[in-house]
């Protein structure tokens, strides 16, 4: 079995970072592991607190995973300061780590902010140069290519502009206002879009981690890019179809829509 490591923080609701990451990564057929960058305080209705890990921390349990189960894939998605960027950086390096996925992760689904101002630099100059493939939305984007984007144009530019300035493919995500469910794939100097069917669906805390540890995923399993990002909207489609609905804000989806088996079963039996 892959291995595949989530570089991120947790959510105590268990909709998005670490706790969606394991759930997809299971889904997906690999053993998941995780080093956790912070605590949240969190739920469906937003960020309560943030309590990050010291930097010496994070780089101790990246030690042991490299040293014991290496991985074949790296997810990264919010680390929400400057100092653990740059430890995660350094022992990646260190370790020569492959397949990498960074979900650059600035803001949650409510709105609440989960990136310093200065962490985004960090993101820019240290782990950025090392991925195999980034996965912005739109904002995201914006921030990235420091332009506004507001058709398909832009973002097949933009796309572009990310893609070249740090070296590495780019999947930019059209779900907020410019193309809620196509996807656009830049890799090796070529644009590809990935069409997907429009789900009404308000529950989509944590999309953006499903995604990218999807990917990741599937690129530790030895698909091409461009075969792993077309498995994992499948698969993060299908999470949304299936209409989980918790909580009073914007719920998780249902990561495990697929699972079957004796212990996956509902229990029909009254009390």
């Amino acid at each position: 079995m892959k291995k595949v490591l989530t570089i991120a923080g947790s959510d105590s609701g268990g909709g998005a970072g670490i706790q969606a990451d394991i759930k997809t990564m299971t889904m997906n057929g690999v053993f998941a592991m995780s080093a956790i960058t912070a605590l949240t305080a969190q739920n469906t209705i937003g960020v309560q607190g943030i309590f990050e890990v010291p930097p010496e921390f994070l780089a101790r349990q990246l030690d042991s995973i490299f040293t014991d189960l290496r991985p074949e894939a790296v997810k990264i998605g919010m680390v929400s300061s400057a100092p653990l960027i740059e430890a995660i950086a350094e022992r990646l390096v260190f370790y020569k780590a492959e397949n990498i996925v960074v979900d650059p992760v600035m803001v949650a689904t409510s709105g609440a902010r989960l990136i310093a101002e200065e962490a985004v630099e960090a993101l820019t100059t240290h782990l950025f140069p090392l991925a195999a493939i980034l996965t912005p939305n739109i904002p995201e984007a914006e921030v990235l290519c420091g332009g506004h984007i507001g058709t398909v144009q832009d973002m097949e530019e933009a796309a572009g502009v990310i893609g070249e300035k740090f070296g590495t493919s780019v999947l930019l995500k059209g779900g907020h206002a410019v193309n809620e469910a196509n996807d656009l794939l830049y890799s090796q100097g070529e644009l590809e879009w990935f069409q997907g069917k429009r789900i009404d669906n308000p529950n989509t805390h944590g999309t953006g981690c499903t995604l990218s540890s999807a990917i990741a995923s599937n690129l530790a399993k030895g698909f091409t890019m461009e075969e792993a990002v077309r498995r994992a909207k499948a698969y993060i489609s299908g999470a949304l179809a299936a209409g989980l609905d918790l909580g009073a804000g914007s719920g998780p989806m249902a990561h495990n829509f697929a699972l079957t088996g004796c212990f996956a079963e509902e229990c029909h039996s009254k009390a």
